[in-house]
């Protein structure tokens, strides 16, 4: 169940990743729901994910609190 919903959390990141509000309100949502551990795993793959985005460095301080 827990591994569902962090492929659940990427999902909807791809999805929202044209508007830099809404994904940083995702990403928000998603480290209060997540686990500790999932929540280093979705570290690791938005650091990858975010790489050619820009636009989306500014989510990474939600990672730091």
């Amino acid at each position: 169940m827990a591994r569902a919903m962090l492929e659940y959390t990427k999902t909807v990141l791809k999805k929202v990743s044209f508007d830099t509000k809404l994904f940083c309100k995702e990403l928000k949502k998603a480290i209060s729901n997540l686990l500790p551990e999932e929540i280093e795993e979705l570290k690791l793959w938005l650091k990858q994910f975010i790489n050619d985005k820009p636009e989306l460095q500014e989510s990474l301080i939600y990672l730091k609190a």
